[in-house]
């Protein structure tokens, strides 16, 4: 058995799950999210848990097991407590501003680079040299700050760049003259 796939996940009492063949849909507090689950999982819903389930140990299902059930608990994790990621910006004169729900960062570039929030996602700005992503859905608020990571991403050199809160850059030594 998966160590990860044969836990149990609790459903919180905010949270509805309704399980269709082949699908799965998960209202909370912060909104619906969809899923769709492969032929060979089962997912049961018992006693205010959710169980994912296989029907055979072939390598492929048991590596669908496990990611089945990593799915469903994020999804569960995402409609009560949203998830977010935070980014910070280092540089002179590097700084990031709201304009609307969009995303102004001027980084170095002879013009600022906007990027739209899409459905479902929120930037914040409490400060203008960190950025933080929010959302319901664990897979797009991470696309999403990568996305936000690559318009500068860190150098080697002097570190500047937009990077992940906590993200360790490897520094080099530059030329000696």
């Amino acid at each position: 058995m998966s160590r990860i796939g044969k836990q149990p996940i609790e459903i919180p009492d905010s949270v509805n799950v309704a399980v269709d063949p082949g699908r799965l849909t998960v209202n909370g507090p912060l909104g619906e999210l969809t899923q769709n689950v492969p032929a060979r999982i089962v997912i049961e819903k018992e006693d205010g848990q959710l169980l994912v389930k296989r029907p055979t140990e072939r390598g492929d299902d048991r590596a669908l097991h496990g990611l089945t059930r990593s799915l469903v608990a994020n999804m569960v994790e995402g409609v009560t407590n949203g998830f977010e990621k935070r980014l910070e910006i280092q540089g002179v004169g590097y700084r990031a501003a709201l304009r609307g729900t969009a995303l102004e960062l001027n980084v170095g570039y002879s013009h600022s680079v906007v990027i739209d929030a899409p459905a479902g996602i929120t930037f914040e700005v409490p400060v203008q040299n960190e950025i933080v992503v929010k959302g319901i859905d664990k897979q797009q608020v991470g696309e999403i700050a990568a996305e936000v990571r690559d318009v500068r991403p860190p150098e080697p050199y002097k570190g500047k760049g937009i990077r992940y809160r906590g993200e360790y850059v490897r520094r080099k030594v530059g030329k000696r003259a």
